[in-house]
């Protein structure tokens, strides 16, 4: 993402100071850099109306944080456009015991320093000044970040705001990075207050948990390790510990889940699913005489993967893509040629390719060292029928609902749902089936067959 134009710049520092704050601080300084979609800016010494009409003459202004001191900035370049949060520095003064009990005032005269304390975190409370002074660093944030280590600014910060005990989890997994002594004891010790965090903040941390991380294994341990996975996800906390014998297996449920996330691609959806596609096997396990069973699971999942998911109010479209390849992930490649385009009806063209990520990392996360080929082979074959263009959905048949109502006088009523479903199993066999004349067959049948059941 660009920068904030130097005429702005100047234009704000002829009445005051802009610093640079935030992520794309703490990310210009890792080891490697990261490139950063998100800018942050400070200004101090220019109030906040005044700060407003100077924007406004290089930009469009919204003052959707007014009360916070926070304006959303949107800078034009020709067809282009960028928009940045720039705003006054903050102080929070305590009304009482609990974490929400705060009053956050901003205060153009407060000093930088003042509001770098306030942060979350010592590698994020570091402030570059853009008239080209020395870095701002109260916390001795830079020496946190070359020694990989996250810390927290106070130890009132997670009474504060309990988010940041999953903040931190989050910025550990990405960067690889140690959380420090005192920090770690913090969030045990503060565990439980993540009940009082509104699900949707939750799962936007645990989304960047799982596609901004190469292992996400190493987030979803450290809130197992403190108490923060078992208010969140008690059903994932559930797999911990429960073996997996027979053979197939070289680690328990958790772990077996913790390796194959690692194994996914960077996709959310596909994430989830991996997080989520076990999630009922300490319910289904059934002892035999060489190992256990744990039949079923995949379509208990589904249900509970649903549940959470909700839960955490994540979209409806999500949940449904989520839910399918949990349900479908047992699927078997030695399949014909009608099973598998039943398989590529049921999972959805748009979803085919993800389930078969998600099988090649289950197969990584059994670590057995098995191999994939079947799975490689599979898409190869599901490939080829896609390019025939056989019919997968409704749309794709030859006549529709208003045909067979016309056809054969019916109302508009479930049967109507009903023939067209059989039509498309129909198809599903023999693609070269899906014809007019040959569709008005079947559905003759169907309804002549369905009288004199009746």
């Amino acid at each position: 993402m660009c920068r904030i134009s130097e005429k702005v710049v100047d234009a704000i520092l002829a009445k005051g100071r802009i610093y640079e704050v935030g992520g794309a601080v703490r990310d210009k300084y890792l080891t490697p850099p990261v490139v950063t979609k998100e800018r942050d800016y400070l200004v101090c010494g220019v109030p906040y109306q005044e700060l407003s009409k100077i924007l406004s003459q290089y930009g469009r202004v919204d003052l959707v944080g007014r009360s916070f001191g926070v304006i959303k900035f949107t800078e034009f370049r020709g067809e282009k456009h960028d928009t940045f949060d720039i705003a006054l520095p903050r102080k929070e003064i305590s009304t009482g015991v609990g974490h929400r009990d705060f009053d956050v005032s901003f205060d153009p005269e407060l000093k930088i320093e003042d509001d770098l304390v306030r942060r979350d975190f010592t590698i994020n409370a570091m402030a570059i000044p853009l008239d080209g002074g020395d870095l701002i660093d109260p916390l001795h944030g830079m020496a946190d970040l070359k020694n990989r280590c996250i810390r927290m600014v106070s130890r009132h910060s997670f009474v504060e705001d309990p988010l940041r005990m999953v903040r931190a989890v989050q910025f550990a997994a990405r960067f690889r990075f140690e959380i420090e002594r005192d920090t770690l004891a913090a969030i045990k010790e503060h565990a439980d207050l993540i009940l009082t965090v509104s699900a949707e903040r939750i799962s936007e941390e645990i989304n960047k948990l799982l596609v901004r991380s190469d292992e996400p294994s190493y987030g979803f341990r450290l809130m197992q390790q403190t108490g923060l996975l078992k208010n969140i996800m008690p059903e994932l906390e559930a797999t911990v510990g429960v073996e997996q014998p027979g053979g197939f297996h070289a680690y328990d449920v958790f772990e077996h889940t913790m390796h194959t996330i690692d194994a996914t691609p960077k996709v959310l959806q596909i994430r989830l699913a991996a997080l989520f596609h076990d999630i009922t096997k300490p319910r289904a396990k059934r002892l035999v005489e060489d190992g256990a069973t744990f039949y079923g699971h995949e379509k208990t999942g589904a249900k509970v993967a649903a549940r959470i998911m909700r839960r955490l109010r994540y979209s409806t479209d999500l949940i449904h893509n989520v839910t399918v390849l949990v349900d479908r992930h047992m699927f078997v490649t030695g399949v014909t040629e009608k099973g598998l385009r039943r398989l590529i009806r049921r999972v959805g063209q748009d979803l085919i390719f993800d389930l078969l990520d998600l099988r090649r990392a289950d197969v990584v996360g059994q670590g057995k060292g098995g191999r994939t080929d079947d799975v490689d082979e599979f898409e190869m074959n599901i490939k080829a029928e896609l390019e025939r263009r056989p019919p997968f959905g409704l749309k794709d048949l030859a006549i529709n609902g208003r045909d067979l109502m016309e056809t054969f006088n019916l109302s508009e009523s479930p049967v109507i749902g009903e023939i067209l479903n059989y039509l498309m199993e129909k198809v599903l066999d023999e693609p070269s089936d899906n014809t007019r004349d040959k569709l008005m067959e079947f559905a003759r049948s169907y309804l002549a067959n369905r009288k004199h059941i009746e």
